[in-house]
Formats: C-alpha cells, structure tokens, sequence
C-alpha cells in the first residue's frame, strides 16, 4: 500500500470531505509498515475496502416549531463497517454535521470499537438541527420526526445508536419513545444511554470522561508520573467535560479550566461537587455559553473569545469537538509547561498540533483510545439489556475499568517504540485495524 496513492484516489471520489480525508489519512500513515508485512491484506483490498462505508442513508426531516413554522433539516446515517459486530455509534446534532464530519466520525468509531474488546461495528449518525434555543417541545418535535426516516434501518442486532453531541438523555428519550410506537418492538436495546428507569447503565453517563481519566492513569503510571496535584484543562463543559471534571476530581487533580465558544472560565481553586453539578445545569440551558459559571462561582474567572488552552496547566484534555486544540494551541501548552494531552472528544486536535506534541517529547494519546469508554458503556448497556437484567454501578466500572486497561495495553504493545517510549496513536490504529482487517479477511470479499 502507498499512502499517497490511496489518498489520491479518495480525494478524487471525495473532494472537499476535509474531515473524512484527514481522518483516513492519519491511520494510513500509522498502519502503513504493519499492512504492507501482510500480503494478504493487499490481495484482499482490505484498505480500498475499509475507508468507504458501508452504506449511508440520507433524509428529509421536516418538523413544525412552536410559532408553527415548518422546518427542514438533513438527516444521516453512516453504517460504516459490521465486520465485528452490529453497527455502533452516535448521534450529533449539530448545525456543522454534513456528510464528511459524520464519515470521518463512523471510521473513528470503527477502530475505537475494535479497542473495546466488545463485538461492535461502526457507525455515526446525525443531523445539521441545531438544538441551542430551542424549546423541549421543539426537540421532541425533531426527535420524533428524524426517528421516523431512521427507524426502519437500526435494530438491536442492526445498528444502536447512541448520544453524540447535542444528543444527551432526553434526546435519546424521545427518540426511544417514538422508535418503539414505530417499531411495536418493546425491546429496550435499539438505542443506548437511555434513562435508567427503561433500560439505561449506571455509569452511562460518567463512561466517556470517567474512561478517559483511567486511560490518563495508566499512560502516567507507565511514565512514571501521577494525576495526583496535576493541574488540568478542559475544553467543553457538556456530558464528557463532566464526567472528565467528576472523575479528574475524584483521582486527586485539580480541574483549572472549562470553556465553552464564548470564551474560557479560570478555575484556580479546582472543582468541586457544586461546581461539577453545576456544569449539567449549563449544557441543559441550551445557551451553549460557558460565562454564567463565572457568575455564580466567584472564585472563578471568565475570558472572552479565549480558549482553555490559555490557562498554564499541567494536562490539557480536549472534550468538545473535532480540531478543536491546533497548531498555534499547541505551542502555547507547551510554552506553559503543558507535559501531556489526551482527546476526549474524537480528532480534537489537528495533525499539525498532534505533530508539535509529538516532536516536543510529551505524552499524547488519541480520542479514538482515551474516549472508548463511552461506546464501551454502551456495549455493556446493550449486553444488560438482551440479559434483561441491571448490572451494579460497582460492576459496570469494574468492566469499564478492565476494557480501558486493556486498551492501555494494545496501545503499549503495538506502539512501543525502540527508545521504550510509546506512540500513542500509532498503537492505538493499529490495534484497531489489525482485529477489523483480520475479521474482514475471513469472512471474504463482501
């Protein structure tokens, strides 16, 4: 295989797909050594094969807001790869979501899937609506009609989707409620992080920024290093950015900073339960403004048009969305003594900031490995559910515990390089491809 040749030929089919293109490109570079040691793999076409999707659904939505106005939106359904399991991946509702973010996002989730040790393909799935200001009623309204052009391709042993961004709990409840009136199919596996009083895990919630902070614990204690009295930075203040601050909290670090697309609230004197709670309390708003923390917390302080990058921090974790920490963000955590980063949120940095990190000797580790907790959860979500039973908040981060170590692990093992550091990135593509490619190579040319 040649990068560059594949490359050529995607861009050729797909002009202008930035985020897709950049995506496939970066696990190319990685994976390229390891594939061309595999003939069998080229005989197959396995790469030609697994960059394009499955099959993608496109769709009107049209819904009435509360002046009684018709709207339209795009929706989409990116069913990328089924090798290992049933398709598996969020929704997001976002005024940005176009065909290219949600590929680059089911290629993502493919090979974060592969990480989890669980039987899940990959899958992404959205629409441009763009919930901010709008009313519950109107969500409802939209949940209730994206469901009814999605419901007859997803299923229990299909496809489950799950959250994304703009898509939290009460989404995913009025999408569940309409599906099952569609469906007339009570079983409560077809979609996952739902309410716990019909079929939703304890820890759901938590997963994505409680794994993330386990991953961080084993890439440090392989360093040599500690969370504990570590300072931290975070991007977002939603679902991840939470359960980030919550568990960062708990393993001894103290969270600085939040921010959100007004500015960045400085938070010297760490976090705290108020403080965390309080973060839902703003993301459920619907003003997607970061600024009233600072109002009501008057040890903190707000900068507007300034991201959390800004603040001189010991760990910066991106949580809100793609390319979101770049080059010149970088250079800037690392003048300020910034020792390692870890994405959260999926291809939070951009490869010229991925690059800086990289070349300057810090820790890095990439989103589809530090955030499988989240997709992890759901996995055991949707085990609960065929079992028809609840597992204990102690037994689902015991499995969450286990499945971020072993991710740890195929990391180190596929990423060590011969200095005894460890590429991240490298590791974690090529642990994720080597199980989607194996499975592809034995079940034929399909």
């Amino acid at each position: 295989m040649n990068v560059n040749e594949v490359m050529a030929e995607l861009e050729r089919k797909h002009p202008g797909e930035s985020e897709y293109l950049q995506a496939v490109r970066e696990v190319l570079e990685s994976i390229e050594e390891v594939y061309n040691e595999h003939p069998e793999f080229e005989k197959a076409k396995i790469v030609e094969r697994m960059v394009e999707p499955d099959r993608i659904f496109t769709f009107r939505v049209t819904w009435v807001d509360d002046k009684g106005e018709i709207q339209t939106n795009l929706g989409y359904r990116v069913q990328f790869n089924s090798a290992i399991g049933p398709y598996k991946g969020g929704l997001r509702f976002h005024k940005a979501v176009n065909p290219s973010m949600l590929k680059f996002l089911g290629f993502e989730q493919t090979f974060k899937n592969a990480l989890t040790t669980l039987p899940m393909g990959g899958a992404k799935g959205g629409s441009d609506f763009d919930p901010t200001g709008k009313s519950d009623a109107e969500i409802m309204r939209f949940c209730q009609a994206f469901m009814l052009e999605l419901w007859r391709n997803i299923g229990v042993d299909t496809d489950v989707p799950a959250g994304d961004v703009g898509v939290g709990g009460r989404e995913i409840g009025f999408l569940n409620g309409m599906y099952q009136k569609l469906a007339r199919e009570y079983h409560t596996g077809v979609l996952t992080g739902k309410g716990m009083t019909w079929g939703g895990s304890i820890l759901r919630p938590e997963a994505t920024g409680f794994g993330a902070l386990y991953f961080v614990e084993h890439m440090l204690a392989k360093a040599g290093k500690s969370l504990k009295g570590a300072t931290i930075a975070l991007s977002g203040f939603g679902n991840v950015a939470w359960g980030a601050a919550k568990k960062a909290t708990e393993l001894g670090a103290k969270v600085i900073a939040i921010s959100g697309p007004d500015g960045v609230v400085y938070n010297p004197n760490g976090m705290t339960d108020e403080k965390i709670n309080y973060m839902l309390e703003l993301r459920a708003s619907n003003r997607n403004i970061v600024a009233p923390f600072a109002e009501k917390f008057t040890d903190a302080t707000f900068t507007p048009g300034k991201k959390a990058w800004s603040v001189k921090c010991d760990i910066a974790l991106p949580c809100a969305f793609q390319n979101e920490l770049n080059e010149a963000d970088a250079k800037e955590l690392l003048a300020n003594g910034t020792w390692c980063v870890a994405e959260v949120s999926n291809m939070g940095c951009t490869p010229e900031a991925i690059h800086t990190f990289q070349a300057a000797g810090i820790l890095f580790a990439p989103g589809k490995a530090v955030n499988a907790g989240g997709v992890a959860t759901s996995g055991l979500e949707m085990t609960q559910n065929c079992m028809h039973i609840s597992w204990s908040g102690k037994e689902v981060d015991e499995k969450l515990h286990f499945i971020m170590e072993s991710i740890h692990e195929a990391c180190v093992r596929y990423g060590e390089q011969k200095d005894g550091t460890i590429n991240y990135v490298k590791g974690a593509n090529i642990a994720g491809f080597m199980k989607v490619a194996q499975a592809m190579l034995e079940q034929g040319v399909i």
